[in-house]
């Protein structure tokens, strides 16, 4: 056997095992490392312009750092325990809600039977139940775990800080090593920096904003537990084609039956400004050559929540629009087709 030969399969051998070996060290904060890439992403415009004040990397990427954890650490701490108490009140009301009656009041033909009132009741209190059941648990597991999230929060704040430091030292070694011409390189980065755009501003941050414009109007109104559905309306907000909606209209419905007319109205004007609000805002942050189709973006975001946990609102979609890049690449055309909206 050629020396030459040998010697590149041991050092491919010796590569892949390092490789595999680097993966499982890496698995346990790997989900803390892409959240400080993500939010070095959405950071970079503020340290760009805070850099051509400053003219130093390091105080400009610290300013950031110091910027990020006040926008984290105080709602954390003025909302956390609202929202655990919130959370507890909703469990406790969950017990003991009647699903049936308000059903019957708006459907009195369907639910005629008893029997068939008694069923849909039944898995009403069910599923209500366990969802409660799931929130009361997690708030439980990120108590007992908090050590932990605070190490893998060390990990994001460094991932953060030396990617926005560093990012172009980064991009030019990522460059260096991806087996493309520098054409195809060009397209490469310039379409991942589209849908990343795509999917971080026009689906998350803007569905976080329309969550926050129900919260308002739950707020206002003085709905009951306001902050623990306006988390809910914010992460429904996330989701394509579900939408803040399916937050907002139940409440109304409640508050009709109820005999809180103009608390209704009230709340289905700030629900249809959330859900108009799509229209208006997103066209400003996304350029519709590089939107996902919604449906790509729902089932990114269930799969990466199912793989990932919460993250998964992010991470999925980014995963399925990045395969498609690569693909649309070794097919040496313009992205396009099923990764962006059909009707454009």
């Amino acid at each position: 056997m050629d020396k030459d030969y040998f010697n590149k399969i041991v050092t491919t051998i010796i590569l892949g095992v390092l490789i595999v070996l680097s993966f499982f060290l890496l698995k346990p904060i790997l989900l803390s490392i892409i959240v400080g890439i993500i939010l070095a992403f959405i950071f970079n415009q503020v340290y760009n312009w805070i850099f051509k004040i400053t003219k130093l990397q390091n105080l400009s990427a610290g300013l950031i750092c110091v910027l990020l954890i006040l926008l984290i650490f105080l709602p954390l701490w003025f909302f956390t325990p609202i929202f655990i108490e919130q959370s507890f009140e909703v469990y406790l009301a969950s017990q003991q809600m009647d699903f049936v009656t308000p059903l019957k009041n708006i459907f009195p033909s369907l639910f005629a039977s008893e029997e068939f009132s008694a069923e849909i009741g039944s898995v009403l209190y069910s599923f209500v139940t366990k969802m409660t059941n799931s929130l009361v648990n997690l708030l439980s597991q990120l108590i007992l775990n908090f050590p932990t999230i605070f190490l893998q929060l060390i990990v994001t704040f460094f991932t953060f800080f030396f990617v926005l430091r560093d990012k172009d030292i980064i991009v030019s070694y990522l460059q260096s090593i991806l087996p493309f011409s520098k054409d195809i390189e060009k397209k490469l980065f310039e379409s991942s920096k589209g849908i990343t755009s795509s999917v971080i501003y026009g689906q998350v941050i803007i569905g976080m904003i329309q969550g926050l414009i129900v919260g308002s109007g739950l707020f206002i109104f003085n709905i009951p537990n306001a902050l623990f559905l306006t988390l809910l309306a914010s992460l429904a907000g996330i989701f394509p084609i579900i939408g803040t909606t399916i937050v907002w209209l139940p409440i109304v419905i409640y508050l009709f039956i109820k005999g809180s007319t103009f608390s209704a109205i009230g709340i289905t004007m700030f629900g249809i400004t959330s859900n108009v609000i799509d229209n208006v805002i997103r066209p400003a942050f996304v350029s519709k050559k590089t939107r996902m189709h919604p449906l790509l973006v729902l089932i990114g975001m269930i799969g990466g929540l199912f793989l990932f946990g919460i993250l998964g609102f992010i991470i999925g979609p980014l995963i399925i629009a990045y395969v498609l890049i690569i693909l649309e690449i070794y097919r040496l055309k313009k992205t396009s087709g099923i990764l962006t909206v059909l009707h454009e």
